[in-house]
């Protein structure tokens, strides 16, 4: 049985809020039968960011999808040593359900860069590839990802996403100065970054939606 599957990547340090809502827009938009949340290794592009250790950010992730049976994760990235490549990934995916048509969810800040990933035209033939639009900035400018990957604009859709001004970096600077993060993550997730201190020392690098590939 085929199955339309879609894939949300990200280093989710921490997962939050804007995460779980570009994953619900993304199920009734794209008409998906459940979306995996994809937590990188060590995303290529971000050899030199320091990441918090893997245990917790996929430990963060469980927690925010485990009473919503639409979501799911998988340790693929986490599992793989080395740099993280998303068409390695997407590689694996399609050889595990040949029939299944896979989606691969960005923000449209990712989309900027994606022609600089390895194999980019490859990704999209294994990929239909979903960019999260803000609010009056729906029109994706497809123009560096066409010069490498020129069906860009036959495998490439928008997907309307609200207007929400979260970001990882916000969440770990309300951790690391004991502010509340009511509404930015989900209960759980907030509990468990107290519980273990995660982000005691604040960090600059900013947040990310999804895996650089």
């Amino acid at each position: 049985m085929t199955a339309r599957r879609g894939f949300l990547g990200g280093t989710f340090d921490p997962v939050h809020a804007a995460h779980l809502v570009l994953a619900d827009e993304a199920y009734r938009q794209l008409g998906l039968d459940g979306v995996w949340f994809l937590p990188a290794g060590q995303p290529w592009m971000k050899r030199d960011a320091p990441l918090t250790a893997k245990e917790h950010r996929l430990a963060m992730v469980e927690l925010a999808v485990a009473s919503d049976e639409r979501f799911h994760v998988s340790t693929l990235e986490l599992d793989r040593p080395g740099d993280t490549y998303t068409v390695d990934t997407l590689e694996t995916l399609r050889a595990e359900a040949a029939d299944d048509e896979l989606w691969f969810i960005v923000g449209a800040d990712t989309l900027a860069s994606m022609h600089r990933w390895k194999d980019p035209a490859r990704l999209l033939e294994l990929a239909r590839v979903a960019v999260a639009t803000r609010p009056g900035h729906e029109r994706l400018d497809l123009g560096a990802l066409e010069e490498v990957a020129p069906n860009a604009s036959e495998r490439v859709t928008s997907l309307h996403m609200p207007l929400m001004d979260i970001s990882g970096t916000e969440v770990r600077r309300r951790a690391a100065e004991r502010e509340t993060m009511v509404g930015l993550v989900p209960e759980a997730v907030a509990a468990y970054i107290e519980r273990h201190d995660l982000y005691g020392g604040m960090r600059a690098e900013p947040s990310t939606t999804a895996t650089e590939g």
